[in-house]
């Protein structure tokens, strides 16, 4: 009797694996970590090949770890890390380039050209985008120049493109699938979010080839099956979807008007609005958000670049930490930041400035500040940037928000999530259960593999959730905030 759903979770740092009984609750987990490659100032590049052994051996890993034989398993769901662009050689199954990561600002030249062709209105338009680094379009053209003969080979067929759950499915299968889901298509510059279909205007414009390109498909149904020599079963894959949107349905954010964050080592707001697409005005992005049974619904999203990363850049690069953990006794150990502010721009400024040459700024250092204040600081940057993306979707939706669902790492910091709560001015609730991620991958592949009949049946896997009620009066709010524009002014380039 198949018992369980695993879901492959493949990050910006790690790649896990999950599995979850039929009550939705997490049997075991298996997690490691791979390398992080900076070539140059802004270029972030990961090994392809590393990823798919680290994500390999974590779902060999959890089965051992939960005493079960693939054949136990009813169906595998993938999310992943988006925008990041890996390209391969069809037949082989071996990258030519390193994953472009989607934090990296290598791209920059390209995008500008792209601007002064003046295609940000039809790249608007078309894919409810803006033209930037983060996006995977541009890095596929720049794998396509960096690579000798590789323009050559993807017009005749010889190479692939795919996002990192592409690159995953194609590896599981022994390279039968090359396919990806709406969530992860609309991530690329190059997908018509309104059509559904790849778009000619914007692939003549990067000259991507066609014949490189995944076929798009359901988030929710079944792409293959995980070859058996890797598992010792052949194993249905049934659900796909980028990591916010899994996160979005793992939340339960099915209705429009509801709304996630997840503290990652980026952050990123997605609202559910529906059926149908709403247009920022204010510098976010509209996304697809899941296709279930021909039916796709989308989202509003901000993306911070820089979240749970300035924690680890505290502990890693300044060495002001030993773990992430220590981090909240220490921003609790002062009453502010006695007037510091810290902007984590160190590869660029997501939403709603897209100012790919901001860089990192500290202000307000005084003899007086400790590394106290500074960690406080960091903290306080991620409350701060998800002001900037709710304030964007407020004024976007023409609706205030009363209850902000949150997850990723980064929120087990209660300081944090406190502080969030009082400088947006609302609710901040956290779920008892944090792999909401993972769920949602889960969820997606148990309903297309008939495991679950309806996602009403995950609801109680989640567990009471943990709520941080905004106890800071409104002139302070407003002043804090004031503080935090000021120094994200200070930082930008003037190129912007």
């Amino acid at each position: 009797m198949n018992q369980y759903v695993m879901a492959l979770d493949q990050g910006t740092t790690s790649s896990r694996a999950l599995l979850f009984d039929q009550r939705g609750e997490v049997v075991a987990t298996d997690q490691y970590e791979f390398t992080q490659y900076f070539p140059q100032p802004g270029w972030v590049e990961h090994d392809p090949l590393e990823i798919w052994q680290s994500q390999l051996r974590a779902a060999r890993g959890v089965l051992e770890k939960a005493g079960v034989g693939a054949d136990r398993l009813a169906a595998v769901g993938i999310t992943n890390q988006r925008e990041t662009t890996i390209v391969w050689e069809r037949a082989s199954g071996k990258p030519i380039y390193p994953a472009i990561v989607w934090q990296s600002r290598q791209t920059a030249d390209i995008c500008e050209t792209l601007r002064q062709r003046g295609l940000e209105e039809e790249v608007r338009a078309r894919t409810g985008l803006l033209i930037d680094s983060y996006f995977s379009g541009t890095k596929v053209r720049f794998i396509l120049d960096a690579v000798e003969g590789a323009q050559e080979r993807a017009e005749a067929g010889d190479l692939c493109f795919g996002t990192v759950d592409t690159w995953l499915l194609y590896q599981l299968t022994a390279g039968r699938v090359h396919a990806t889901e709406y969530s992860n298509a609309s991530r690329t510059l190059i997908y018509n979010i309104h059509d559904r279909d790849w778009d000619d205007l914007l692939l003549g414009a990067l000259r991507i080839p066609r014949a490189m390109l995944p076929e798009v498909r359901d988030s929710s149904g079944v792409f293959g099956s995980v070859a058996q020599e890797l598992l010792g079963a052949e194993v249905p894959i049934t659900g796909i979807a980028g990591d916010q949107q899994a996160a979005l349905f793992g939340q339960g954010c099915v209705s429009a008007g509801m709304v996630k964050n997840t503290y990652g080592t980026g952050c990123f707001l997605l609202m559910n609005t529906g059926v149908e697409p709403a247009k920022s005005e204010s510098g976010l992005i509209t996304t697809l958000a899941w296709g279930i049974d021909g039916r796709v619904e989308y989202a509003l999203e901000g993306s911070v670049f820089v979240a749970g990363a300035t924690i680890q850049w505290l502990r890693d690069g300044l060495g002001l930490i030993e773990s992430a953990s220590d981090s909240e006794a220490a921003a609790r150990a002062v009453p502010n930041t006695g007037g510091v502010y810290l902007v984590p721009a160190f590869t660029g400024l997501g939403a709603p400035y897209w100012d790919e040459h901001a860089r990192g700024i500290i202000v307000g250092l005084t003899r007086g500040t400790t590394r106290e204040h500074l960690i406080r600081a960091g903290l306080e940057s991620i409350a701060y940037s998800t002001r900037d993306l709710v304030d964007c979707m407020a004024r976007d939706s023409g609706l205030s928000l009363e209850t902000l669902r949150v997850d990723g790492g980064a929120c087990r910091n209660d300081f944090l999530m406190q502080f969030q709560a009082d400088i947006i001015g609302c609710t901040v609730e956290r779920p008892q259960l944090l792999e909401v991620t993972a769920l949602g991958a889960a969820a997606l592949a148990g309903l297309g593999a008939g495991f679950w009949r309806d996602r009403s049946e995950l609801e109680r896997s989640t567990g009471p959730s943990t709520r941080f009620e905004a106890a800071c009066p409104a002139d302070e709010r407003a002043a804090l905030y004031a503080g935090w524009q000021e120094a994200v002014r200070r930082g930008r380039s003037s190129l912007s």
